[in-house]
């Protein structure tokens, strides 16, 4: 295992923990909701989202015990959007990381209110949770990022538009503003929110880590892109080739394979320059960006 490695295995442990702490014990009223929380927020993955938290931490300097509700609400929501995406209403998918997605082991109504429930936690946990540390009007300032990532001009907005988009083919520049949105926006308030832990940066700075971020959360999907057409269904946890199947708009639908994977690691490589204005370490944000490409899940 590298060192980037036990880093990642260990923060996501970190956040894993921190969850734990904040959701409601499985056996409360009403139960069955609060197993399905558990069994959506605690099903492994690459806790991608906090290990950008933790590193922007690193490279600021701010102590992981502050970051640790933020970077459990941010997975949280990003399990909320997990759940919603795998709904037959949606992507209609059966597994989530090689297990039966929420709805099918819990149904679908219960599993439409376990992620509702984990979005207003998470937003519970970035309101009032002491560790934080933050000023009031950071503090505020980071619940405001968040939500708009997640909400119509983000996450959700940028899943509507895939979604109205089935068999119509996007041009490029539609094509690029769905995937900012939908995948790109909640990796980039990852990044920014945790940047509004420390004291403010220059503002030359915050708009170069905004910039690392942009690239990162647009390459990530486009590498998603990627797996789904060439990544083992066994490590993906899930079946591969449903885009295709479905006529989805993809960067390798668009551009083909190999220029797909090209573009990928152009941004990986603009997002890591980025970086090397700052004067902090940002070697741990910048392994975490070769990771996205370099991932095979």
């Amino acid at each position: 295992m590298s060192e980037l490695e036990r880093w990642m295995s260990a923060r996501g442990h970190r956040c894993e923990a921190a969850i734990s702490r904040w959701l409601p014990p499985q056996q409360q009223f009403p139960e069955s909701l609060h197993r399905a929380m558990h069994y959506a927020a605690l099903n492994g993955g690459k806790h991608f989202r906090p290990l950008l938290v933790y590193a922007c931490g690193e490279a600021l300097d701010i102590p992981e015990e502050r970051l640790d509700g933020l970077a459990a609400a941010l997975d949280m929501l990003h399990a909320y959007s997990l759940v919603h995406d795998d709904l037959p209403a949606m992507d209609d998918d059966d597994l989530r990381r090689g297990k039966p997605s929420c709805h099918k082991a819990f149904g679908e109504a219960t599993a439409i209110l376990a992620g509702d429930a984990l979005q207003a936690l998470a937003f519970k946990v970035l309101a009032s949770d002491p560790a934080l540390d933050a000023s009031p009007a950071a503090r505020i300032r980071i619940i405001e990022l968040i939500a708009e990532a997640i909400g119509s001009r983000g996450m959700a907005g940028g899943q509507a538009v895939d979604l109205e988009s089935e068999g119509r083919r996007l041009d490029p520049a539609e094509l690029e503003a769905m995937h900012i949105h939908k995948t790109g926006a909640l990796i980039r308030a990852s990044v920014m929110a945790a940047a509004h832990c420390s004291p403010p940066l220059p503002e030359t700075q915050r708009q170069q880590l905004d910039h690392y971020a942009k690239c990162v959360g647009l390459a990530f999907q486009i590498h998603d892109d990627v797996l789904d057409e060439i990544g083992d269904a066994h490590k993906l946890g899930k079946a591969s080739g449903a885009d295709r199947a479905r006529a989805k708009n993809t960067y390798p639908a668009l551009f083909g394979l190999r220029e797909s994977q090209q573009m990928a690691h152009d941004l990986i490589a603009e997002a890591c320059t980025s970086l090397e204005r700052l004067e902090q370490n940002t070697d741990r944000l910048k392994a975490l960006a070769s990771f996205v490409i370099e991932r095979q899940a």
